[in-house]
């Protein structure tokens, strides 16, 4: 799927709310973060490296003035996208490619996860997890590829599911019967169905 658009280049009035779950799941507001709007365009919340900080300091993964370069939010960018493909092949119950697997992967395993052993002069020997400046864009990939490991192997994996109002391209977590990320897309849908059996021939109404 090719993204090119920024949020700079195209804007969502109003803006959309979080998908069922993504508050929930840090992963999953990642992937959407990429939203397919009609038109054929994209509006790409992590499409610049402000950007990008910005997203991250929203969720705690980043102080306001981290510095963000293109190459930090390239990596973001291509860790959604590896578990955008994870997700997809959870919901389409396909083997999952070995790239995206491989990428996930990487990224948990870039940082240490066991807190390691500090000395401060004043208060002596303590243990706490490494978290310098330029590690910053490291702990965020990890802490999101963590985030999408724990959701894919997690009863909630079960409700994982991909709007199912075209030309939306956001995930979600179903509740009940619902395959709606939003109201608006809901409401889309209901339409497009309505318009289908108005404009249907007449002889498939009645045959």
């Amino acid at each position: 799927m090719k993204e090119t658009a920024t949020e700079e280049t195209v804007t969502v009035e109003p803006p959309l709310p979080p998908a069922p779950g993504a508050e929930q799941y840090p992963s999953l507001a990642l992937v959407n973060s990429v939203i397919a709007v009609p038109g054929g365009q994209f509006v790409d919340l992590l499409g610049t490296p402000a950007a990008a900080n910005r997203w991250l300091t929203d969720r705690g993964l980043a102080p306001v003035d981290a510095g963000m370069r293109d190459m930090c939010a390239a990596q973001l960018r291509s860790l959604r996208e590896q578990i955008r493909a994870l997700f997809a092949s959870r919901v389409e119950a396909l083997p999952p490619l070995p790239a995206a697997l491989a990428a996930v992967n990487d990224a948990l395993t870039r940082v240490p996860t066991a807190p390691l052993l500090q000395w401060d002069e004043k208060n002596g020997p303590y243990r706490a997890a490494p978290h310098p400046t330029t590690e910053i864009v490291d702990h965020a990939l990890a802490t999101l590829a963590a985030d999408a490991a724990d959701l894919l192997t997690s009863p909630a994996a079960e409700r994982l599911t991909a709007c199912g109002s075209a030309p939306c391209n956001r995930y979600l977590l179903r509740h009940g019967r619902r395959h709606w990320c939003s109201t608006r897309c809901g409401d889309r849908a209901r339409a497009a169905r309505a318009y289908a059996r108005r404009t249907r021939p007449t002889t498939d109404r009645t045959g």
